[in-house]
């Protein structure tokens, strides 16, 4: 053999794309445009390649299935399918993400929700699309790589950017592994390419969201490519073994940085056929090609299971109460679809005409957070503000139809009797006591009975938003389902208040606490535990505090809406703005409700924070798809010891902070970020107790001009909704008990009126759906997104960290099952176990079915 044949060859891939800063560089319209002409400009160059060799057959890469949909929308259907066709054959290739995204403020849901489009033309097309990006911002969530891997994803590659980073470029540099398997808590995950960011240093681009631009105006294109190849070439080294890369096969990924519109192909032809040599092949990827050559070259690679953090995450919070819209419709959704699920099994057609304002609502997911939130770029800021406002009413007003349609249907497919009844609806996976507001004009003497055990219930009228209700104590409501309540008349039985308050005191069987004026909890005393108090001012700030300077400063403090039921007290105070707060307590209830509000409009950044009396206690948070520990991987916690941004968290349903046998869990509706302690960019205040939830605001400032970044002012909003609830726990830290307790609070329990002339559902009670492990929580149930005729999709968390085997009972026996990816595509076809799913569970595991009757 020659000395040239015994060397080994060098596979480089060039891969074409142009980065989309949607609504940043240009407007809807503009971008719209711009992603249909180059697409029928590489589409050309793709038929004038075809009879090529494959490595010099043209190719690109969309950063977001968005281009395909538009193209679909704005192009004809033959021009559609030519565009489909160069998809399959891999020579325009897509991610599943709908745009480029910033991730670490999205409910779990909404990330899979995003995603749906590319599940809709996989399986109508019969693609498989096997990448997800998140790119330019400098951080990146845990959770994602499961939820990522769940939807059908093998790959990604990061490519971070410097602009507006808090984070210096020393600690962005250099990374621990340029690749590596990303995994999540389940042990799942995507094949990561994640260079070296070196774009400061001697103008290689690597680890940058534009890996081949050498040189950002250069006019002769085919010469910084030909530079490029060989900085690919140098990066290969498999003959040192103290390379940072002992790798033969190397990717450049990314040529249209911020520009509009990227028509460059000839460039790269010409480059890849010039520098190919018998030692070096280089290729025009479509970018997973090159994750198939490096994982069947290079099987075992170094594994990374932590969270970055978050950076331009956190400038969605610049307009808070537009963000907090989207997330409580997030939520609601959970609701909404499981009472469609029941109303489509008996009247399959009833969403057939919500299926566009459908399509949209998960566009509008996936566009959401789109990354250019810094809101400094060409559209100005009131245009982007205003962009994001109609994305999250597209969002809202779909949820909105769906869950009233479908409670109003709900009431009508269940017989009603010869006095008023409605029905308590739950969408949670086990049976549970709570609290139920029915709107209710009618006499004041009632007597609210439970149809299913014959009795009353406790009950009382309250008044909310002008309205009048009954509120209830509902008991034993079954998992997925409900029971029917009849209004009598007659007088109550007579029974204490479900709170007593005493001055600024509020008590009940479990708590004992003192609102001050301005609405901060000063004193709070567990009873259970000995009279616990759990409030240690630090700072000057207590529980639930806006910062405040006197806490004593505000309205005198006013009972609302008192009965045995629940007992409100509020505070309303102008300091630091003016604000309220509602606190309630209900009847023999281990939760405290904390309803906050700012009417007014703010500029600077606002918490509200709570500082709790614990010792040694470790805090623990919901983030996506994962539950984490903060702190950082060397000392047990989830946070890299590198590359990361640790002052801000991500706050979706819960946070819990837990010493070794006792802790508090705080669940968080509407912020989407709390800071712990004192932490910073760069540290993390780990053994803080004092924990501060992002109110709102401009967290960053640019390092070049100290422009701040996000949008002005809260784009003029002047009423500003958060929804909190406290509970303690004896005995050591639960995930389940955790997600348990804030699910109930952020899915209250739906009422309806009954109203059907027949049968159709039980008339006293129901349950769809029960799991014979409680550690197994349903995550959502819904239609398919073909149709109830392609069955009930169903999607669970194991939050144990140990497999798990349940048996899912249905309210009827099921025919057929299927796993399904988180996107809806069909993987693995089950057997049904006595009309029952019965399917594994890895630890931590999220999994989606298909069950057909």
């Amino acid at each position: 053999m020659s000395a040239v044949g015994a060397q080994p060859v060098k596979r480089l891939y060039l891969a074409n794309d142009d980065h989309t800063d949607y609504m940043w560089t240009a407007d809807e319209a503009t971008y719209d445009s711009a992603f249909v002409h180059m697409l029928d400009y590489y589409l050309d160059q793709i038929d004038s390649t075809r009879d090529a060799p494959q490595d010099f057959q043209a190719r690109f890469n969309c950063d977001g299935s968005y281009w395909i949909r538009a193209y679909q929308q704005y192009r004809s259907p033959a021009q559609f399918g030519r565009l489909i066709s160069a998809v399959r054959s891999g020579h325009i290739g897509s991610p599943l993400n709908t745009l480029v995204s910033t991730y670490g403020a999205q409910p779990t849901e909404a990330v899979i929700r995003g995603m749906y489009y590319a599940g809709q033309l996989e399986r109508a097309y019969d693609l498989r699309f096997t990448l997800a990006e998140a790119m330019e911002n400098n951080t990146l969530p845990l959770g994602l790589s499961a939820l990522w891997a769940g939807s059908g994803a093998k790959y990604s590659w990061k490519g971070i950017g410097g602009y507006g980073s808090q984070m210096s470029y020393e600690s962005r540099e250099k990374r621990r592994h340029p690749m590596y398997n990303f995994k999540g808590p389940d042990s799942s995950g995507v094949l990561m390419k994640w260079y070296d960011f070196t774009e400061q240093k001697k103008g290689v681009p690597f680890g940058g969201y534009a890996e081949c631009r050498l040189v950002i105006k250069s006019k002769d294109k085919t010469g910084d490519l030909k530079k490029l190849i060989g900085h690919l070439a140098t990066l290969c080294d498999t003959i040192s073994d103290g390379s940072r890369y002992p790798y033969n096969v190397a990717g450049a990924f990314g040529y249209g940085h911020d520009d509009l519109d990227n028509f460059t192909s000839r460039p790269f032809l010409d480059a890849a056929k010039s520098e190919s040599t018998p030692t070096r092949k280089v290729r025009l990827s479509n970018e997973v090609d090159f994750f198939e050559d490096f994982s069947k070259s290079y099987p075992h690679v170094p594994s990374e299971s932590v969270s970055y953090g978050n950076e331009w995450d956190l400038y969605c919070a610049s307009m808070n109460e537009t963000t907090a819209r989207v997330r409580r419709a997030t939520e609601k959704l959970r609701s909404a679809e499981a009472l469609a699920s029941l109303v489509v099994l008996q009247k399959p057609a009833f969403t057939n005409d919500l299926k566009e304002a459908q399509n949209l609502a998960w566009q509008s997911l996936g566009m959401y957070w789109e990354h250019n939130w810094t809101a400094d770029g060409q559209v100005k800021q009131p245009v982007r503000a205003a962009w994001q406002i109609k994305i999250q009413q597209q969002l809202s007003s779909y949820v909105d139809s769906l869950f009233n349609r479908s409670a109003r249907m709900l009431g009508q497919q269940i017989k009603k009797g010869g006095k008023a009844r409605f029905y308590i609806f739950n969408p949670l996976s086990w049976a549970r006591d709570d609290i139920a507001d029915f709107e209710y004009v009618g006499p004041e003497n009632t007597v609210i009975y439970d149809l299913a055990a014959d009795t009353p219930v406790l009950s009382q009228t309250i008044v909310k938003g002008g309205k009048k209700y009954l509120r209830i104590k509902a008991e034993n409501v079954p998992s997925v389902g409900y029971k029917v309540y009849e209004i009598r008349p007659g007088k109550p039985k007579a029974a204490p208040l479900a709170a007593t308050v005493a001055g600024s005191y509020i008590s009940n069987s479990h708590y004992r606490l003192k609102l001050s004026r301005s609405g901060a909890i000063t004193e709070l005393y567990d009873i259970l535990a000995g009279g616990r108090q759990l409030v240690r001012p630090t700072d000057q700030r207590y529980l639930n505090d806006l910062g405040s300077g006197d806490v004593n400063h505000g309205n005198a403090l006013v009972v609302e809406n008192a009965g045995p039921v629940s007992v409100t007290l509020r505070a309303v105070s102008s300091d630091p703005v003016l604000h309220s707060v509602r606190v309630t307590l209900f009847k023999d209830s281990p939760r405290i409700d904390i309803e906050d509000s700012i009417q007014v409009n703010f500029n600077d950044v606002k918490t509200w924070t709570f500082s709790f009396d614990l010792k040694n206690q470790v805090t623990r948070h919901e983030e996506l798809g994962a539950i984490l520990t903060v702190k950082k991987e060397t000392r047990g916690g989830h946070y890299a010891a590198q590359n990361a941004r640790l002052d801000w968290q991500t706050f979706n349903h819960f946070a819990d902070m837990s010493e070794n046998d006792y802790g508090v869990t705080l669940s968080n509706m509407d912020c989407s970020f709390f800071k712990l302690g004192k932490s910073s960019v760069d540290s993390l205040h780990e053994t803080s107790s004092q924990l501060s939830a992002l109110a709102g605001g401009r967290v960053d400032t640019k390092r070049e001009d100290k422009g701040i970044l996000g949008i002005a002012g809260q784009n003029g909003e002047k009423g500003f909704l958060y929804q909190f609830a406290l509970g303690t726990h004896r005995g050591p830290f639960s995930p389940l008990a955790a997600m348990k307790f804030s699910l109930e609070h952020q899915n209250p329990l739906v009422t309806g009126k009954v109203s059907g002339s027949e049968t159709v559902y039980h008339d006293t009670s129901f349950s769809f759906l029960q799991t014979d492990d409680p550690n197994v929580v349903l995550w959502s149930v819904k239609p398919g997104e073909e149709g109830i005729e392609n069955g009930l999709v169903t999607r669970f968390w194991n939050l144990l960290p140990t497999p798990a085997r349940p048996t899912i009972t249905f309210g009827k026996p099921i025919r057929g099952a299927w796993q399904t990816s988180h996107i809806e595509t069909n993987q693995q076809q089950l057997t049904p176990h006595s009309g029952c799913l019965k399917p594994a569970f890895r630890q931590n595991q999220i999994q989606t079915f298909r069950v057909t009757f």
